[in-house]
């Protein structure tokens, strides 16, 4: 846009020259900002661009008074923020209910026939971007805030980190045509990265010595959610809008059809998915959708579906909401990205319970935008029935933030001198005689001695699956057990910070704090806690809370025996063996005498298992499925402190399903027995209530 060709208000002799020219650079430097990052159809270069740029800087550094709200100086992230707010949205932000086939798809659409028979056809459909989704709101056509999704209820306040965002419009374009712009839009879309940004963007940071990103998706919620607004915006982050949240159109022409909104928010300023487009009939939609499944590959970001909304947006109205999802909109979601590459070996790693698991290695190969070059095995069995020998090109898989797997090898790539894996009968690490148990899959070393299993057993006893200590990572558990000073987790309780300054890079400061981490845990450790620390094999976090709610200390737990422990909810045989067995080890013994004379030694503040809590969850029980905005165990803390028992699986016993986004196959045997099914909002409710 020539600066002849600006608004009147930028030329007008009553307006201050400087102030004149700084809302001319304004307005130009948005428009070739628009043209290279939204329409990709850049007008000038680099150079000329950043001369603008720079002379705006300087006007704006001598009329700080004349800034304007939406200039790109302001895209510059300059600022560091001391944490990030939350805030409430005006209208909730739902995930989407998936469908995986045509039948699943036509029961979606028989359904919201039935629910509104008079219902258009016709579908929005648009490939699902696998970012972070966001809401960014304009007032008078200005950007005024951005918030995360959050838990749909609320989100964090990242409006100065949105503003780095290139493509993101700071102030709205008027439509041809159109007579004005909303009084207020709350614009819903996804940050993402492109594949060939995300690339480039990993080589640098190797360059630079710092760890890559794993995968786009993670990238761009970490990066957008930096207290330091410039680290944002060395990240290539782009916005893509797909719907909106609260309108108050103003004066401004409503739209009516979802195909419309998107052209409208196109005509706003704003990049929207690529290829979609309006299938007039369901039909449609499948073809559609398999369209998309074949040009996956193609597409600049990563996608894992596609996405149909009733085209109507009044209809939309009138379908409404779930608890957890909209009845007007679903997503197909597409099998996990898969890709070929050579098996070059298998190596063996041994656990902390001395299990003995097969990792693939393969030659490196982009697989959903990770570079995968490990691939788990899982065991004897699995290598033998995939048929897998070194040297094959095999099918590596992964789905979201799954750990990549081997799918099978390709026979007819095998060359002639594969080798049959033979799979290790000792432990690779000390080379003592390993053994499977019959019934069992897994080979396992025994030796508790074995560097392998201290070292794992240690670094769990610490990690927040067990103790929780802050401060002390896997880094330094590693340097003190391959000097020989710690040999069990008793032996961290004894470190001093003198003798901790003999290892690199361990300061004076770092060490006390080392040490005050460790004070302070055995001082506070919970009796859960220290139960789910030990690592006694099959129990986690739930089963210890749940023993730690019905015996008072360890040595009520070690006293109990196996038809005792099987009386509790979700403890059958095989943990409870596994328990006894713990107990009756005489090492194991040893090490919890050893706590003893720590005073590491928690009582259960309750006695044997009473509950004192009071309120709406006290003696219910309670579980959570699908993803929440904290993690499930801590949402089983918050739960269990306020009196609830957390179950390990849907039954009849179950009062009350926590349903998160993406809840499978436990929400529909709790609707189908009938069990109360809470979203977050509503659990937290609750708890507010206790």
């Amino acid at each position: 846009m020539p600066l002849d060709d600006l608004p009147l208000f930028a030329q007008n002799a009553a307006v201050p020259p400087e102030k004149a020219r700084m809302d001319a650079l304004v307005a130009e430097l948005e428009h070739h900002n628009r043209c290279y990052h939204t329409l990709d159809a850049p007008e000038i270069s680099d150079d000329a661009y950043d001369a603008l740029f720079r002379e705006l800087l300087a006007l704006e550094a001598a009329h700080p008074e004349w800034r304007s709200p939406c200039s790109p100086t302001l895209r510059a992230g300059d600022g560091l923020l001391g944490e990030l707010a939350k805030k409430a949205h005006r209208q909730r932000m739902y995930g989407l209910d998936n469908v995986f086939s045509a039948e699943e798809w036509r029961d979606f659409v028989e359904r919201m026939r039935r629910a509104l028979p008079e219902a258009p056809t016709a579908f929005w459909c648009d490939p699902k971007l696998d970012g972070l989704a966001l809401e960014i709101i304009y007032e008078q056509g200005l950007l005024t805030e951005a918030l995360t999704r959050g838990d749909g209820e609320n989100g964090e306040v990242v409006t100065a980190a949105v503003r780095t965002i290139r493509n993101v419009p700071l102030r709205l374009s008027l439509p041809p045509g159109e007579a004005a712009l909303p009084e207020r839009l709350e614009v819903r879309g996804e940050v993402v990265i492109y594949k060939a940004d995300f690339a480039a963007l990993n080589e640098k940071r190797t360059a630079f010595g710092q760890k890559p990103f794993a995968n786009p998706r993670n990238a761009a919620a970490g990066s957008l959610r930096q207290f330091d607004t410039a680290a944002t915006r060395a990240v290539p982050l782009r916005f893509l809008a797909y719907s909106t949240g609260e309108i108050h159109w103003g004066a401004a022409r409503p739209c009516t059809q979802q195909g419309e909104l998107m052209e409208r928010l196109a005509a706003y300023g704003f990049l929207t998915p690529p290829n979609g487009r309006l299938c007039p009939d369901p039909a449609a939609v499948e073809a559609y959708v398999e369209e998309v499944r074949q040009q996956r590959e193609n597409f600049a970001m990563e996608i894992d579906g596609a996405v149909a909304k009733q085209d109507n947006l009044e209809a939309q109205a009138a379908l409404g909401h779930t608890a957890r999802a909209p009845r007007f909109a679903v997503a197909f979601k597409f099998p996990a990205m898969q890709a070929r590459t050579i098996l070059r070996g298998i190596d063996i790693q041994v656990g902390r319970t001395g299990v003995l698991t097969p990792v693939a290695i393969l030659d490196p190969v982009p697989v959903g935008g990770v570079m995968v070059s490990r691939a788990t095995l899982h065991n004897e069995d699995e290598i033998r029935a995939k048929n897998l020998r070194i040297g094959d090109t095999v099918l590596v898989q992964r789905a979201g933030d799954v750990i990549p797997e081997v799918v099978g090898p390709i026979l007819e790539a095998r060359p002639v001198d594969a080798a049959e894996y033979v799979f290790p009968h000792t432990c690779p690490v000390c080379g003592q005689a390993a053994h499977r148990e019959e019934g069992e899959a897994a080979w396992r070393c025994d030796n508790l001695a074995c560097p392998a299993i201290r070292l794992r057993a240690i670094s769990h006893f610490v990690s927040k699956a067990g103790l929780d200590v802050g401060g002390i990572g896997g880094k330094w558990i590693e340097q003190l057990v391959a000097s020989g000073r710690v040999q069990s987790p008793a032996d961290l309780f004894t470190l001093a910070v003198p003798e901790l300054l003999q290892y690199e890079r361990m300061g004076e400061t770092l060490a006390q704090k080392f040490v005050d981490a460790l004070a302070q845990a055995r001082q506070t450790a919970s009796l859960s806690r220290l139960i789910s620390a030990l690592g006694i094999r099959h129990v986690g976090e739930q089963t210890a809370r749940q023993l730690a709610r019905h015996y008072a200390d360890l040595d009520a737990l070690a006293a109990a025996s196996t038809e005792d422990l099987m009386q509790l909810e979700d403890i059958g045989p095989e943990v409870a063996s596994s328990i006894r067995a713990f107990f009756a080890n005489a090492a194991n013994a040893a090490l919890l005498e050893r706590f003893r004379g720590l005073g590491l030694w928690p009582v259960a503040g309750a006695g044997q298992g009473e509950k004192q809590a009071k309120g709406a969850l006290a003696g219910k029980t309670i579980l959570f499925t699908g993803t929440l905005s904290i993690k499930r165990d801590e949402a089983a803390r918050l739960a269990e402190a306020c009196g609830a028992t957390v179950l390990g699986g849907v039954s009849g016993k179950l009062d009350y399903l926590v349903a998160g986004e993406k809840a499978g196959s436990k929400l529909a045997k709790a609707e189908k027995l009938g069990i109360r099914v809470l979203n977050e909002k509503e659990f937290r409710e609750l708890l507010g209530e206790a």
